[in-house]
Formats: structure tokens, sequence, C-alpha cells
């Protein structure tokens, strides 16, 4: 059902029961009035009658003879005009003009006019009480006036009334009905405009002219807040899909070779059963090698592709410091025998995801205890400081191995990069790159202080509480399906 018929209904329905309501007062309010009218009218007709009333009762008391009580009677009656007059003398009833029936039963008294209904008529009665000259001669003097003018009156509006609810009924429906149907105009023009769009097969989106009424112009925000988060989603959702693709054919590409490799090895063991134990061990050690290698790309990829797909409410305020100790510490568990300084002061709070820095970490400490170790065969010499640089905290790790040349330097955040005799998947760098990005931070490979080793530098925008230090996701994020030897646009190193 349309819009307008329901308030047409609405209306309909609603106007009539409005002018029943108003007619009911009204009628309260005219019959009170009509009332006041005949009270007021009996109460004249009360004072007019009350002298003759009381020369009535003296003439009868006095036992005048019956020309002049008949007398006084017609000038009672004479005086009452169109009221009925009921004056009740010591030994009889004088009557005149329109009354109940003498059997009607009248209230024991009536100082204030009261409505007295009797065989099927309606009365208004006001009674007073008339004294004479002698000791004695008292009694009631009553006064009638009939109802039916003011019954007439309020039949008449009661008419009306229902006549002006019935023709209300229609009349408000068609009316309500056409307003409403113009005032409705907007949103039909907003409903065809939106009923054309397709989100699956076009761009186009809706394009509101601001009609200048609140609802419509409520609803056609809302429908674009709608469509600007589909697209958004949808984006989100390709950006999935093409991850996950990505996913599954660099995992394909760069698990083939290790497997390979394990598959040669064990047709080795299976075709020669009686290999020597010196060329056993060995192919179960490079085994056991390529099992590693095999796992650990597993994981840096699952790292790489959750990294791609984190949203914007897993970030939030993370002190950079309790992250750093916390790398540090679980890397000195895992290799007692290296040393691992780490020069980390405090409340250097940034607006970080906190699995993603503690990545940077992890991954920046094993670079460098797999590669950063002493020429001499001595345990690696690692250390990590942390400072701040205006608004940006800066994270350092040295080593003391053989260095990078600055040639190579940018390549080593590539996906699949290592050197031949690197026991690593080639990801570890690419891990912290793509960390370095979503934080919106810098990364570099600079040559050590000491002038040997190693000095991978990581720079992040400090928290400074409010709105505007809250990081704000890179529009792209394509580090599990850039190709090798492509680097993201949004990604920021400096090669010196």
């Amino acid at each position: 059902m349309r819009l307008s018929t329901r308030i047409a209904l609405a209306v309909g329905a609603t106007v009539p029961v409005l002018v029943l309501a108003t007619g009911w007062l009204l009628l309260r309010l005219v019959a009170a009035d009509l009332h006041d009218e005949q009270d007021a009218h009996l109460r004249r007709s009360a004072a007019a009658v009350a002298k003759d009333a009381r020369g009535l009762l003296r003439a009868s008391a006095a036992d005048r003879s019956a020309a002049v009580e008949r007398a006084r009677e017609r000038k009672l009656f004479t005086s009452a005009l169109d009221v009925g007059v009921r004056l009740i003398g010591p030994s009889e009833t004088y009557t005149g003009g329109p009354q109940p029936d003498q059997g009607a039963a009248l209230p024991a008294s009536a100082p204030v006019p009261v409505t007295l209904r009797t065989g099927g008529d309606s009365w208004r009665v006001l009674s007073m009480r008339v004294s004479g000259t002698r000791p004695g001669v008292r009694d009631t003097l009553w006064l009638f006036a009939p109802d039916t003018a003011a019954d007439t009156q309020l039949r008449l509006v009661r008419r009306r009334v229902v006549t002006v609810a019935l023709l209300a009924a229609p009349l408000s429906g068609l009316l309500a009905g056409a307003v409403a149907g113009r005032a409705s105009r907007p949103l039909r023009r907003l409903r065809d405009s939106a009923s054309g769009l397709d989100p699956r097969t076009s761009t186009a989106r809706l394009d509101h002219v601001p009609a200048r009424i609140a609802e419509v112009d409520d609803l056609a925000h809302t429908l674009q807040t709608v469509l600007s988060r589909y697209d958004e989603q949808a984006a989100r959702t390709e950006e999935a899909l093409s991850t996950a693709r990505s996913f599954a054919s660099a995992a394909a590409h760069e698990l083939r070779t290790p497997l390979m490799s394990m598959q040669t090895n064990l047709e080795i063991l299976t075709g020669h059963p009686a290999l020597p134990a010196p060329d056993r061990a060995e192919v179960l050690d490079d085994l056991h090698r390529e099992h590693a290698r095999l796992l650990g790309l597993l994981v840096m990829l699952r790292e790489l592709g959750r990294g791609d797909l984190v949203e914007a409410d897993a970030f939030g305020p993370v002190d950079l410091a309790d992250v750093v100790e916390a790398s540090v510490r679980e890397q000195r568990r895992r290799h007692p025998l290296a040393h691992i300084a780490g020069d980390c002061p405090p409340g250097l709070r940034v607006h970080g995801w906190e699995p993603g820095l503690r990545t940077i970490l992890d991954n920046l400490l094993t670079n460098a205890l797999v590669h950063g170790g002493c020429a001499d065969g001595r345990p690696a010499h690692i250390a990590v400081t942390l400072r701040a640089s205006g608004d940006h905290a800066v994270l350092c790790v040295d080593d003391q191995g053989p260095g990078i040349a600055p040639e190579r330097r940018a390549a080593v955040f590539e996906r699949f990069e290592r050197r031949p005799d690197s026991p690593g998947s080639g990801l570890g760098l690419t891990l912290v790159a793509q960390q370095v990005d979503l934080h919106r931070g810098r990364v570099r490979v600079l040559g050590a202080p000491a002038g040997t080793g190693t000095r991978i530098e990581v720079a992040l925008p400090l928290h400074e509480g409010g709105a505007g230090a809250e990081a704000t996701l890179p529009a792209q994020r394509n580090w599990v399906i850039t190709t090798a030897g492509v680097r993201p646009q949004e990604f920021h190193k400096d090669d010196s």
C-alpha cells in the first residue's frame, strides 16, 4: 500500500473521530448554556410571582370571597407567563400553566433548578418557600419550565455533528491523499533514482539533489552511506580474494623446490635401504633442513596475508618499549649463547597493531642473529636501541656481521630475496617492510656505526593522543600479491 494511501486512510479515520469528540464537547456546552438560560428565566419568574403567591395565601387564610380568591389566582398565573406554577396552600393547591402531572413525584425541595423526568418529558423545576402575614400561613411555590426546547436544539446540534463527521471522512481522506501524494514526490524520485542502481554491473551511485525535506534527505544520505560501505567492502573482498589467489600461487611456487628436494631424498631412502650410515645421516639432515624451511615459509606467508587483511580498528596506543623488551626476552631464551643488549626507555607510544609491531622486532632480531654473527665464529652481538626523534620513535638493530653492500640494500625487503646460503625463507625483512608500511613508518638499511655489520633503522610516528594521532591504513596493501622486484608505492625506504 502506498504511503499516500495510508495517510489518506489514517486521516479519513481520525478526522471523524475528532469531529465526534468535539461535537460531544459542543453538546455538553450547549446543554449547559440552555440550562443556564432556563434557570435564569425560572428565577426571574419566581421573583415575579412570589408577591402574588403571598397575596393568594393571605386571601385563602382570611376566608375572603371566592371572587377575590379567583382574582388573586388569575393574577398569580398571569404573572408567571409561560412558566407552570403550583402553589400548595394550607388548605388547597393552586396550579396553572404547563407542568407535570399531579401524580408525578417532586423532589423534597429545589432551591436551585433541577431536571425532573416523568412520563417521557423533561422539566426544569425550581421551588421556594412562601409565607403569609399570619403565623402558619406558609407553604411551597413550585415553578416548572418544559425542557423540550433544549432537547430539540440538542437533537439538532447532534444531527449536524454526525452529518459533519460523515462528510469529513471522505473529504478529509481525499484531501489528505492529494496532499500526501504531492508531499511524497521527493521520496518517489529518490526511489526511482535508487531502483536503477546495481552495484554489481555499474559504478554509478546515488546522485541526490536536496529536497529540503529532512526525512527524505536523511534517507538519501543513509543510502549513499550504505552504497559507499558496500563499495568499500566489495573492494576489501576483492582484495582478500586476490590475496588468497596470490598466496596460493606464491606458496605453490616457493614450496615446489623444498618439496621436490624432500621427494628426492625420500626416494633415495626408499630405493636404497642399505645406504651407508654417513650418507643416510646426510640425507636425513637435508630432510630436516628442508622441512624447517618449508614450515618457516608457510608461517611467513601466513603472516604476510594477515598483515594485508588487518583492519583499522585493530590499531591502538602501544608502548613500543614493552614490545621491544618482550621480543628481546624471547630471543634470549631461544639463543642463550647470543649477546642481545637493549636500550629502550619507556613511554614512547605509537598508534599501532601490537602483533604487527612484535613481528617487526622478532624478524629484525632473527635476521640479525642469522646473518649478523661475528666473522671469527664468536656468538652474535646484537644491540637494540630505541629513542625519540622529533615526532617519531626510532628503533635501531645493529649486528656485527659482514654487512650489506649499498647496491643491495633496497632489494633485501623483496619477497623471497635471500642469500644462497641463507636458511631462511626470504620473507623476514618483507614482513618488516609490510608492517612498517601499515604503521606509516620508514625503514632503511645502513652500515653499522662501528664500521662492521649492519644497522636496520625503523622510524614510527609517535602517538600524541586525540583523533588526529590515529594512523590510517594504506589504500593498497599488496605485499602478498606484489610480484618480486616490484615494491608497493606507499612503502618508504632510504637507501643511504
